[in-house]
């Protein structure tokens, strides 16, 4: 894993407490996966082999007072839409492809099922 630059410090500056949760999902990624390149913008942390796999923002994809402490939002590409109550938006932008928008605030939340998901969208994004 690459270390903490100026650039990921400064995207959760007021959300220190999601930092965590991010170094452990980032980890996860470099570690599973031998072609990850990342790109912090403005509003996500972006991650990709030939396309963009996932992604890391602070998006309001449910109503505030909904939202928990100390979360991010991870977002993946898939060839269809997951059934889990865990997706809280998804939406199908082009035929094929479906856009999920998943919470994450505890670090439980980042287990097999999360990353069996960001698996299948690492491997959609390198099959197009």
């Amino acid at each position: 894993m690459k270390e903490l630059d100026l650039e990921t410090l400064l995207f959760f500056e007021g959300h220190q407490g999601a930092l965590e949760l991010y170094v452990a999902f980032e980890k996860a990624l470099y570690s599973s996966f031998s072609n990850v390149n990342r790109r912090v913008q403005k509003t996500q942390i972006t991650f990709y082999n030939r396309h963009v796999f996932a992604c890391v923002s602070f998006a309001r994809v449910k109503r505030k007072a909904e939202l928990p402490e100390g979360y991010m939002v991870i977002t993946l590409g898939l060839p269809a839409p997951l059934d889990s109550a865990r997706v809280a938006v998804k939406t199908e932008p082009y035929p094929g492809r479906w856009t999920h928008h998943i919470v994450v605030s505890r670090p439980e939340e980042l287990d097999t099922e999360l990353y069996s998901w960001v698996r299948a969208s690492y491997d959609f994004a390198d099959r197009k």
